[in-house]
């Protein structure tokens, strides 16, 4: 047994879980490890090993995930936790995906993004957590200028360029809100048997900062991972404006204008 088993083994000894049965689940993009676990009468919960030798530290996921569970929303219970050595027993959500929800059943599409779309209205109107650091003007212009990094013609001053002209286009926009910065379809659980905003289980958001309010809703409608249909799009733009009220006009000038940064953002990663 390695040191990191016996200390996995030690943790979950130490939670009432050490007999559990332990099946390992899809990662994310990250050094993180997931497992399911399952008692002999059924109990189930999530392992999440993140190694703080391999840069993970899983304090953000702990501190944003009281916070949603605190604003009424479906973030995961934490069980057991041992920030120091990376590990967290989870509520397990389950695993109905918005995405395989809509697979299986198509015409439950509209009303999927319509519960999305009323979490982040939720998230929007509560106050901020503290000490979380702001996905501004500056920090949009250095991550999309990793496209041409990637991409370009290897000069640096290109690079800069492109950083600088988006640095300069958002420096207009309000950074107000919380952003979970990975709210898509695959992070997104359905929870039928709870209630409101409570039926969307959230994941994956421990790399949340304050932003934009358009940002979020450029992660779910114009998501890499699947295709939103235009119309939706639009309808779900518009459910958002209306339950906040915000300016159509406005609010789609910043919605085009984060959607290109995001973008830039993923092709230079």
């Amino acid at each position: 047994m390695t040191d990191r088993a016996a200390q996995i083994t030690d943790f979950l000894e130490t939670a009432g879980w050490g007999t559990a049965c332990r099946t390992p689940l899809a990662g994310d993009a990250s050094n993180r490890r997931y497992e399911r676990l399952v008692t002999s009468d059924g109990l189930q919960a999530v392992l999440m090993d993140a190694p703080p030798e391999r840069g993970e530290d899983v304090r953000p996921f702990v501190t944003i995930a009281k916070h949603l569970s605190g604003a009424g929303l479906s973030a995961p219970a934490i069980f057991a936790s041992d920030p120091a050595a990376g590990l967290l027993l989870l509520e397990d959500l389950g695993d109905d995906l918005f995405a395989r929800v809509v697979m299986r059943e198509p015409g439950r599409e509209n009303s999927l993004y319509q519960s999305a779309i009323d979490v982040l209205a939720t998230l929007h109107d509560k106050p901020l957590p503290t000490q979380i650091t702001s996905y501004d003007a500056l920090l949009m212009g250095k991550l999309a200028a990793l496209s041409v990094e990637w991409y370009g013609s290897g000069n640096p001053d290109d690079a800069a360029q492109i950083g600088q002209m988006v640095t300069d286009l958002c420096a207009g926009l309000k950074i107000d809100v919380l952003i979970l910065r990975d709210y898509h379809a695959e992070n997104l659980i359905w929870l039928p048997d709870r209630d409101g905003v409570k039926q969307v289980g959230l994941l994956d958001f421990q790399d949340a900062m304050v932003g934009h309010r358009a940002y979020d809703l450029v992660s779910l409608l114009q998501d890499a991972r699947r295709d939103v249909p235009s119309a939706l799009e639009e309808q779900m733009i518009n459910r958002y404006c209306t339950l906040t009220g915000q300016d159509r006009g406005a609010f789609e000038t910043a919605y085009s204008l984060l959607g290109a940064q995001r973008n830039l953002r993923i092709i230079g990663v």
